[in-house]
């Protein structure tokens, strides 16, 4: 196995083979697994994800009389690309780029001047899989410039920014759950992320104390938080909010739900409430862990991807399978995670079980003719920071 400091002297390597010159540091950022509380943090409510140990790392190094920006990719075959960061437009169709470039541009848009710079990415969190690879990049890439052009920004200064790349620049309307977790995470802890007022508390997520792991199944469906099906979810959250007189669905409990149900179509009602219970579950889950552990929360997991899939609608068969055959086979709950529409799905599994928990999902995926999905576990782990 390699070591981190072979990972990190292998991407000044890789930087200094493609550029000719010395980086100026390494960054990195985690991926997350949302562990509960999906499409709440747009609607002021409660989220609890925690960082992976699946990560971007970046090897930076500014260009102080330039404004070139030249960026490469491991993982990509399209070589160096170029940019101009005066010529940047939003939602201009850059590729994977437009992360990176997103959160340059968000810094400019604060007042921050940052310089040309080259980039050298690799990643290890799978794209398109539900587990915020695109976040883990653009935190990586933030971190990484607001230290090099010394602006001294808070962890939550960084999250609204990077935010601000994503949902004006790249074009998705997300909230700050994925760069919350990427920035602000910690090893053995879950993030619970106050959305309205951005608080944190980490709460410890300790599976292994309880012989357990979190098994990921990435269902290989790619998805994309910047398609209509995203922006429709949030558009009818936010009219359901509207009838019912309130600023966000975060001001609803579920004992206003016979209300929303008179008021609201049946489509409008049922995102809702797959909302004011996913916000419920959320505080449920912390409590739990808090007081229980990890072993208490299977039946929340559960309960979760049956709201997804049935009120929000945001599940596809590959997804529904993944727990299903998780659940069958021995796992405590299951749930997908993300944004939806494809990625991953999650299994609590005992570590006594996970041999047949893996080979039961397996099975069931080829019995069915969907595309072999891939299997890893992932525990929590530190928030972005300089590596080198």
């Amino acid at each position: 196995m390699t070591s981190p400091e072979h990972e990190q002297q292998d991407l000044f390597t890789s930087f200094r083979e493609v550029f000719g010159h010395e980086a100026d540091g390494v960054w990195m950022a985690p991926g997350r697994v949302n562990l509960i509380g999906e499409h709440t943090d747009y609607n002021d409510g409660f989220v609890l994800p925690f960082a992976i140990d699946r990560r971007a790392r970046v090897a930076v190094r500014t260009l102080p009389d330039s404004r070139t920006v030249r960026l490469v990719s491991a993982q990509g075959t399209d070589g160096v690309l170029e940019f101009d960061l005066d010529s940047l437009e939003p939602q201009g169709g850059y590729g994977w780029a437009t992360y990176p470039l997103g959160v340059a541009w968000a810094l400019e848009r604060s007042g921050i001047r940052v310089p040309g710079f080259e980039l050298f990415l690799d990643s290890t969190v799978p794209l398109g899989s539900g587990l915020s690879s695109s976040h883990a990049i653009e935190c990586a890439t933030i971190t990484a410039l607001a230290e090099l052009t010394g602006a001294s920004l808070s962890a939550q200064e960084l999250v609204l920014l990077t935010q601000k790349g994503e949902n004006d620049f790249v074009g998705a309307p997300t909230g700050i759950l994925d760069q919350s977790a990427s920035l602000r995470g910690e090893r053995g802890h879950a993030v619970f992320l106050d959305c309205r007022d951005q608080s944190v508390e980490l709460i410890p997520f300790d599976a292994e104390a309880d012989d357990l792991l979190m098994l990921v199944i990435d269902t290989r469906v790619a998805h994309s938080h910047s398609d209509g099906g995203y922006a429709s979810r949030r558009a009818a959250c936010e009219a359901g909010a509207a009838a019912l007189g309130v600023p966000a669905l975060r001001d609803l409990g579920v004992d206003d739900l016979p209300r929303a149900k008179e008021l609201l179509d049946d489509l409008t009602f049922r995102r809702v409430r797959h909302v004011v219970t996913e916000d419920a579950r959320v505080l449920e889950t912390v409590s739990a862990l808090k007081s229980e552990g990890a072993a208490a929360i299977g039946s929340l997991l559960d309960a979760s991807h049956v709201s997804m899939r049935d009120d929000f609608e945001i599940s596809c068969p590959e997804l529904d399978l993944a727990v299903s055959s998780a659940r069958d086979a021995g796992a405590l709950g299951a749930r997908m995670t993300g944004g939806g529409f494809g990625g991953s799905a999650i299994a609590l599994t005992p570590r006594a079980v996970e041999s047949q928990v893996r080979a039961a999902v397996l099975e069931a995926f080829s019995a069915a003719g969907f595309t072999e999905p891939q299997l890893f576990a992932v525990s929590p782990a530190e928030g972005a920071r300089r590596l080198a």
